[in-house]
C-alpha cells in the first residue's frame, strides 16, 4: 500500500484539503452519446435533479461534461457544447454547494463555465488541443486536471499502444505539467489523472492502476475515473456500463490504495461506501 500524499488544491472559491480521505467526483453527462449514459441527463431538468442527488449521496465535487470523450467519438463544436452545460450550470449556480468541475477542451467553453461557477478544469487533452485555454486558466484561477492521453478520443484506442504504459503516462503528465507551469499555473492547482480507458488497451488499464503509485513522484495529487469503462466489461463476460458497478467497486478500492486522492463515478451513493472502508484500511497501514 502507498503512503498517501497531502495536499492544498487553491481554488477560486475555497481550499480543499486532499489526502485526509478521499473526495468522490461525480459524473454528469449532458450528453446524447456517452459510453454510460448518453441522453439520460440531456435535459437540464433532469441534470441539475441528478447532481442534486449526487450531492445528497455524498458527492464532494460534480464534474459536468457537454461532449462525449468515449471512444470513437466526434469532436463536437464550442456553440453545441455550451447550449448543453450552460442551462445547466445557470440552474445549479444558487443550489449545489459543492464545487463544480467543468470536463472540457475548449478554452471558450471553460471561460463561460468558470463565469458560471466552475472552479476545476477537466481537460483530457492535457492542454495539447486549444492552445488558448492554459490562459485562460491560468487568469482565472481555477484548478486544472491534466489527463494523459495517447492520441485524440475518435482514435485513440485503434493503437498503436505503448510499449511501456507507465513510461508513457509519466512522460506525457510531466509535459503537461510543463504546459502549465509555463502559463503560470502554480502547483497547488493542478491535480493529474493517468487517463484509464484513453488510448491504453484492456491490460494496460490494469497495469495502470496496479502501478498507481508511481505517480506520487509528479508531486500531485491523482485523480483516477475507472467507472463502468469497457474494459471492465470485457473482464465481467461482457457486462453493460450499467452493470459494472461492482468492477468499478474494485477499481476504486485499489485506487485509493495505491494513492488516489480523487475517484470520478458515476455510482456515487455505492462508491462513498467503498471509499469509506478503503480509507479505514489505509489509515492502519505503517
Amino acid at each position: 500500500m502507498n503512503q498517501r500524499d497531502k495536499f492544498r488544491l487553491r481554488l477560486p472559491s475555497r481550499t480543499l484539503l486532499l489526502g485526509e480521505r478521499t473526495l468522490i467526483m461525480g459524473v454528469l453527462n449532458v450528453t446524447p452519446d456517452s459510453f454510460s449514459d448518453g441522453g439520460r441527463f440531456l435535459k437540464a431538468e433532469l441534470a441539475v435533479e441528478h447532481a442534486l442527488q449526487m450531492e445528497r449521496d455524498g458527492a464532494d465535487i460534480l464534474d459536468i461534461g457537454g461532449e462525449s470523450t468515449r471512444p470513437g467519438a466526434n469532436p463536437l463544436g464550442a456553440a453545441e457544447e455550451l447550449d448543453r452545460i450552460l442551462p445547466v450550470l445557470e440552474l445549479l449556480r444558487e443550489r449545489l454547494k459543492i464545487p463544480i468541475s467543468i470536463d472540457t477542451q475548449k478554452a471558450e467553453v471553460a471561460k463561460a463555465a468558470i463565469a458560471r461557477g466552475a472552479v476545476i478544469v477537466n481537460d483530457v487533452s492535457a492542454l495539447r488541443l486549444d492552445k488558448a485555454l492554459p490562459e485562460v486558466i491560468a487568469e482565472s484561477n481555477a484548478g486544472v486536471i491534466l489527463m494523459h492521453m495517447r492520441g485524440k478520443p475518435r482514435t485513440m484506442q485503434n493503437g498503436p499502444f505503448a510499449r511501456d504504459v507507465m513510461r508513457d503516462v509519466m512522460k506525457g503528465l510531466r509535459e503537461a505539467l510543463g504546459r502549465a507551469k509555463r502559463v503560470g499555473i502554480e502547483q497547488s492547482r493542478i491535480l493529474i489523472d493517468p487517463g484509464i480507458g484513453f488510448g491504453k488497451n484492456y491490460r494496460q488499464n490494469f497495469e495502470v492502476l496496479a502501478r498507481l503509485s508511481e505517480l506520487s513522484k509528479l508531486g500531485c495529487p491523482i485523480v483516477v475515473g475507472a467507472s463502468r469503462k469497457a474494459f471492465l466489461g470485457a473482464s465481467l463476460d461482457n457486462a453493460l456500463p450499467g452493470e459494472r458497478v461492482w468492477g468499478t467497486a474494485a477499481t476504486v478500492a485499489a485506487a485509493i490504495l495505491a494513492g488516489a486522492h480523487i475517484v470520478r463515478v458515476h455510482d456515487v451513493k455505492e462508491m462513498v461506501q467503498v471509499a469509506r472502508i478503503a480509507d479505514r484500511i489505509a489509515a492502519v497501514r505503517k
